[in-house]
Parts: structure tokens; sequence; C-alpha cells
């Protein structure tokens, strides 16, 4: 495991397939996308917004300016605290409980899948709102935040940096607004279960994101067993080191369930490519998210 660094001349990323845009908390307008995966030497860009489905997307997979886009997401859910192991962290204690980052890739949504998507959004407006009184009431600023579908907590952590604070956009966190900051605010997201049935209904290929950046790795690596795939290649420290215990414990993991290996530079600025697949890894993956197409 590790990153396949992008390179226009052929070795790097063909496809860099979790990209966020502006309807969630991502910097890029979808209409710079294919420009911005051309610079980076890209084929293919997986579109996947917090929580959304890219309006701008009309089918699965669409092909702009010689780009494919793939209309994809990533969904959080919530792990019952019946599948955490010795160790795990507490569900009881102060802020979110364990949950994971589901990728689903090839969306041709459903309408319980739009449905349980509208819901989340209001909840998500509903915190949005609750998180910036808290701030504002404990700061003595007032934010400019757009209180709108795909608010999230950058939202907020960059206004406070614009604000008259003195903090910045990762103090906004660490001080404020991070899980047990005095300003958190819990979502009401789906269980795992629910997640699962919802993207497999809908969409070509269900993986995970990022499986060595929760508080426990094993368990939610053991979630795998129920999705297609897993995500191997991503930009963060624990995701890059091929020779570490814990990419030893993806590709296990991946080997005893058959997992694709997906991958992707998390991307929520306006560089694409960091990270990605390159033409031998993203083989099979095209393969099933082109199917009969």
């Amino acid at each position: 495991m590790g990153t396949q660094e992008s390179g226009v001349d052929g070795s790097g990323p063909v496809a860099d397939l979790h990209v966020h845009t502006t309807v969630s908390d991502g910097k890029l307008e979808l209409e710079s996308v294919p420009s911005a995966a051309r610079r980076a030497g890209l084929s293919w860009v997986g579109i996947t917004d917090h929580d959304r489905l890219h309006p701008g997307l009309s089918a699965p997979i669409e092909r702009r300016d010689g780009i494919r886009l793939v209309r994809g997401i990533e969904l959080r859910v919530e792990v019952d605290p019946d599948r955490l192991t010795e160790g795990a962290p507490d569900t009881d204690r102060p802020g979110e409980p364990f949950r994971v980052d589901l990728l689903g890739y090839g969306i041709e949504p459903t309408e319980e899948l739009r449905r349980e998507l509208d819901r989340i959004q209001e909840d998500r407006i509903e915190r949005g709102r609750k998180i910036v009184r808290r701030v504002e009431n404990e700061l003595g600023v007032e934010l400019d935040v757009p209180i709108e579908r795909g608010v999230g907590r950058p939202h907020v952590a960059r206004a406070i940096a614009e604000s008259d604070a003195t903090l910045d956009y990762e103090g906004a966190f660490d001080e404020l607004i991070g899980d047990n900051g005095p300003c958190f605010v819990a979502r009401n997201v789906p269980s795992f279960e629910r997640g699962v049935q919802l993207l497999g209904e809908a969409s070509r290929i269900v993986g995970l994101a990022h499986p060595l950046r929760y508080d426990d790795p094993k368990v939610a690596l053991e979630l795998t067993a129920e999705l297609d795939a897993v995500e191997v290649y991503y930009p963060y420290a624990d995701g890059t080191d091929p020779e570490g215990e814990g990419a030893a414990a993806v590709e296990d993991v991946r080997r005893r369930h058959g997992l694709l290996a997906t991958g992707g530079s998390d991307a929520h600025g306006t560089s694409l490519g960091a990270t990605g697949l390159d033409a031998d890894a993203f083989a099979p993956v095209r393969d099933r998210l082109l199917g009969d197409a």
C-alpha cells in the first residue's frame, strides 16, 4: 500500500477517485474539474462529496472535455457498538461515536437513497445553525457561514479564521468545534448497515474510505467483508508506508474478502492527482464501473 504519485509522463495515476467540490466542503467547481484533471495527467475523477450527490452530474459516469467523471459520494455512517473491540473508542464519550466513511461509485440513485440524503442535508443545516450560534456566543463575533445543503464544520472553521477571532482554521477545530469541543454538535447519521443497503442498491462499487485513519482500524477493516472495495491509496501518513503494519492489515483483508483497491487524493482544494490509481491498479475498478456500458 502507498501513494501512487501523479505525473503527466504516464507513470502516475490515471484516476483520482476521491474528490470534493463546492457542493460540500471542497473549493473546486465541477466545471473546473476536467482542466484540473488534465493538469494532473488524469483520465478519471470520482466526485465524492460528503453525504451529497453532485446535482450537476446526471449519470453514473459522464465524459466532459475528455475526462470521465464518476458520480459518487462519501457517506458517514455509524458503527454498532457491539462491533467494537476492547480498547476501541467509548461510544458514550462526548462528541461523535465511532463512525466511518463509505465511498459509493457509479451511482444511479434510488428514491430511498434520495430521501435519506435529503434527511441528512436537513440535519446538516440544523446542525450548522447550532454550531454557528455556539461559536458566536463563545467568541462574541458574527460569522459569515452560508447555512445551506452541504454545510459542514470546515465552512465554520474557515469563517472563524476570517473573523476577528484569534484562532486559525486548525485552532478552530482544536479549541471549539472538534469532536470534544465546547461548540461541537453531533450529527444524526445512518447506521453502517443502512448505509451499505442504500449504496449497495444504487452504486456499482461500495468501499471503505481511508481505513487506517479511524480510532479502531481493526474494526473498520473488518467492516469491509460487507463491501466491494477498500481505499488503499490516499495521501495521509498512515496510508503511505508500504512496509507498515497497517498496510499489511489492509492487504490481508483485501485479499481475504476479494476487494477492489481504490484510491484518491481526498482533494478539498483545486489540485487533483496527489494520489490515485495508476493504469494497472485502475483496470479492475474501471471494468466494474463500466460494466455493460
